[in-house]
């Protein structure tokens, strides 16, 4: 062990080793939980694990974040597998891949940082609400009925239906598992930071259901060599749908906003090397092509278990490659473990999870100084609950751009009303959002008397509004006064 370290980094020590512990039991119930909730084997979760920390932990990039399986992309990876087959996943994991490397080495990798916040809050919220709606019929062992829509509405029906002994038990598990994640953190003494909370619910969920023997059903385990699929050449054709380009372009620009934000994150918590965005990116992109290759759900980095590396005192990358060799030890000595682990356990697990998604905390007083952000925000996590992921990040974004389009194209209008004339002093930007006030404004004034149009504290004057204002010099203005176009010489 110590060999290993030393070839990491000189510096590596033994905080390095506690952490990937720490981290290793913090992804285990996730990585299992999030993989069962996305339509596929419970190993192909693990895998993804594993491969972002022996792949994407060794590239450089990010020092201290870790990456594996993400919540975040659970809703649009069961809609993938459910209307393209668990063998599409494969090559969809692949060409994401491919194209974050692609994006990374071209500089690409910066400009993630330029989408709004308020999208992806809201992106995160969306998910959120998804995630919880179609955990819920997980936890009380009933199917949902299908998309995020259909799901928030069947809540009401699925109430009543929770009954039986295999429903109430299933339910008690997960509200149970849930109620121990609630709780956990609050307890005194320094047993809750030693021992993370998903698998103490897991540990003692799978512990009551075997002493009582109630009627839950618990993972089914494959194996990793049965659940992996490596993609072949033929795959690649698979590509010519639009539909499956659309879902590797949503994965990849999911995937990558959340690797860097959760990256930008991480830095706030230690004084170590800052993340250099384009090599992440990349270390990120061959991290899914080898998920890709074998089939395994798409990576990302992980705010929970990059905080729980931070917070365990991890000096050096050593600690999220080691948290990977846990990973692979694990699925390939304890296989057997995973098949006694409850279905609603990790249902409760991924409610909690969604509920964390959810800025409820902010939403508050960020409608009372930023309005418009709160209304990006709500805005796209409503439209993901309606369409799907795609669409609602593409909605958030075009709201984001219409938002600052607006706010930047912010003019004032200063009327000096004299005996012989009227003069009009425009500033700060005129575009075509300010038509309607501009035009408004010449038309209610006076017609007895000439109008002169001051444009020269514009700060910007675009093709459209100088082309409404000359028309209006033109068939409106009794002076003629020249109207300036957007480079201040006159038309």
């Amino acid at each position: 062990m110590s060999s290993v370290l030393h070839r990491l980094r000189p510096d590596a020590s033994s905080r390095d080793v506690l952490a990937s512990i720490v981290v290793f039991l913090v992804a285990v119930p996730l990585c299992v939980g999030i993989a069962v909730a996305s339509g596929v084997p419970a190993e192909l979760g693990l895998v993804t694990g594993i491969v972002g920390g022996l792949v994407a932990g060794a590239l450089p990039g990010s020092s201290l974040q870790v990456s594996g399986p993400a919540a975040g992309l659970t809703v649009l990876v069961y809609e993938a597998v459910t209307t393209y087959g668990v063998t599409a996943l494969g090559v969809l994991v692949l060409a994401t891949g491919l194209l974050q490397v692609g994006l990374g080495l071209v500089g690409f990798g910066r400009w993630f940082r330029a989408i709004s916040t308020a999208v992806v809050h809201g992106m995160l919220a969306g998910i959120g609400l998804v995630l919880i709606s179609s955990q819920l019929y997980a936890m009380s062992g009933t199917a949902a009925p299908g998309t995020g829509l259909d799901n928030v509405a069947g809540l009401p029906d699925l109430f009543p239906r929770i009954t039986g002994a295999a429903a109430i038990s299933s339910t008690a598990i997960g509200v149970g598992t849930i109620a121990l994640l609630i709780l956990w953190k609050r307890l005194p003494g320094r047993l809750p930071g030693m021992l993370p909370g998903p698998l103490v619910a897991v540990g003692l969920t799978t512990a009551t259901v075997a002493l009582f023997d109630l009627p839950v059903a618990t993972i089914e385990v494959r194996g990793l060599i049965d659940s992996t699929r490596l993609t072949g050449l033929e795959d690649f054709g698979l590509l010519a749908d639009p539909g499956l380009l659309g879902v590797v372009l949503a994965f990849t620009l999911i995937a990558s906003a959340e690797s860097l934000f959760s990256a930008a994150a991480v830095d706030r918590m230690h004084d170590g090397p800052r993340t250099h965005y384009n090599k992440e990116l990349i270390a990120q992109g061959a991290g899914n092509t080898v998920c890709g290759l074998v089939g395994a759900l798409p990576m990302t980095a992980v705010i929970v278990r990059s905080a729980a590396n931070v917070q365990a005192g991890a000096a050096t990358k050593a600690s999220r490659i080691l948290h990977g060799v846990w990973l692979l030890l694990f699925a390939a000595l304890f296989p057997a473990a995973l098949g006694l682990i409850p279905v609603a356990a990790l249902a409760g697990i991924l409610v909690h999870a969604g509920a964390k998604l959810i800025p409820v905390a902010t939403l508050r007083p960020l409608w009372r100084e930023h309005r418009g952000e709160a209304v990006v925000l709500i805005a796209t996590a409503l439209a993901i609950v309606l369409t799907d992921m795609f669409m609602g990040v593409l909605v958030g974004i075009g709201l984001a751009v219409v938002k600052t389009a607006w706010e930047t194209s912010a003019v004032r209008l200063d009327v000096d009303k004299r005996d012989d004339r009227t003069t009009v002093a425009l500033s700060g930007t005129a575009t075509f959002l300010c038509l309607p006030l501009i035009l408004d404004t010449l038309e209610r004034l006076p017609k007895d008397r000439p109008v002169e149009l001051d444009l020269s504290r514009l700060r910007h004057l675009d093709h459209a509004c100088g082309t409404a204002l000359d028309a209006w010099n033109t068939h409106g203005n009794t002076v003629g006064s020249p109207v300036p176009t957007a480079d201040g010489a006159p038309r």
